[in-house]
């Protein structure tokens, strides 16, 4: 009797180990690559906090879009500036620059709404710099990878796997074939599905992150009966046991 409950539980236990297929990423198929950064790039989203700073040769120019002086009381020219501006993008996808007043940036890339302030600001400097960064951007990782949470990411290109390598990586446990991302768009929130397995992942939407992206790894089968196993273990063995001590004394 013991024998046999053994073999049950050995059987349980194989038929739901994973093969390979299941547990290996970008496995060589035929499928022609293009992924493109540009293309995928994160759009800028109202509620989203932006430090920008405007440079130019003559640095006396840009104190008005800096908001601070870099010059300090004596007149020279302060090693670090000490302060870096921030504005948040309104409901409308607004912000409230410096001399130029509201300008609409939201739906833009960073790199496109760095194009369209520099082009602002040119009516007042020559040859200004703009530089521009995401202070609120990260992205969540939930469900079966080895570090679950958020993660404050310094800048907006980071893909998918970079995304899992921050949270240690799926477990053993976790499904490779149906990733799921969810994000907002236009105030909507949307679910995307990724197949780590297959090179066409390379080529998915959401390869590339945005900012609030929470990324999903469901537990496989094993997972799921084990912990069923854990929840139920006690009370099989309890009435194995009986089973087994009725049997015995019967058979004696």
């Amino acid at each position: 009797m013991r024998i046999l409950f053994a073999l049950i539980v050995l059987t349980s236990i194989f038929s739901s180990c994973a093969s390979r297929k299941d547990l290996v990423y970008f496995q060589p198929d035929s499928t022609e690559l293009h992924t493109n950064y540009e293309l995928n790039a994160p759009k800028l989203q109202p509620g989203d906090i932006l430090a920008i700073s405007v440079t130019a040769d003559d640095v006396r120019a840009t104190a008005p879009f800096n908001q601070i002086s870099t010059y300090n009381s004596s007149g020279t020219l302060q090693n670090t500036n000490p302060f870096i501006p921030t504005y948040a993008i309104d409901v409308n996808g607004q912000i409230d620059f410096p001399k130029i007043g509201k300008v609409k940036i939201a739906g833009l890339t960073r790199t496109e709404a760095i194009d369209k302030l520099r082009s602002e600001v040119s009516r007042f400097i020559v040859d200004p710099g703009i530089s521009m960064e995401i202070r609120n951007f990260k992205i969540t990782v939930l469900g079966e990878v080895k570090t679950p949470g958020s993660f404050p990411i310094n800048n907006d290109r980071i893909t998918i796997l970079e995304a899992l390598g921050l949270a240690g990586d799926l477990t053993i446990n976790g499904v490779r074939k149906n990733i799921m991302v969810v994000r907002e768009q236009n105030g909507e929130k949307k679910e995307y599905r990724i197949d780590l397995t297959k090179r066409d992942a390379l080529n998915s939407p959401v390869y590339y992150l945005a900012q609030n992206d929470v990324v999903y790894v469901e537990p496989n089968g094993a997972r799921i009966q084990s912990s069923k196993y854990t929840q139920n273990t006690s009370i099989f063995v309890s009435i194995a046991s009986l089973i087994i001590t009725i049997v015995a004394v019967v058979v004696r």
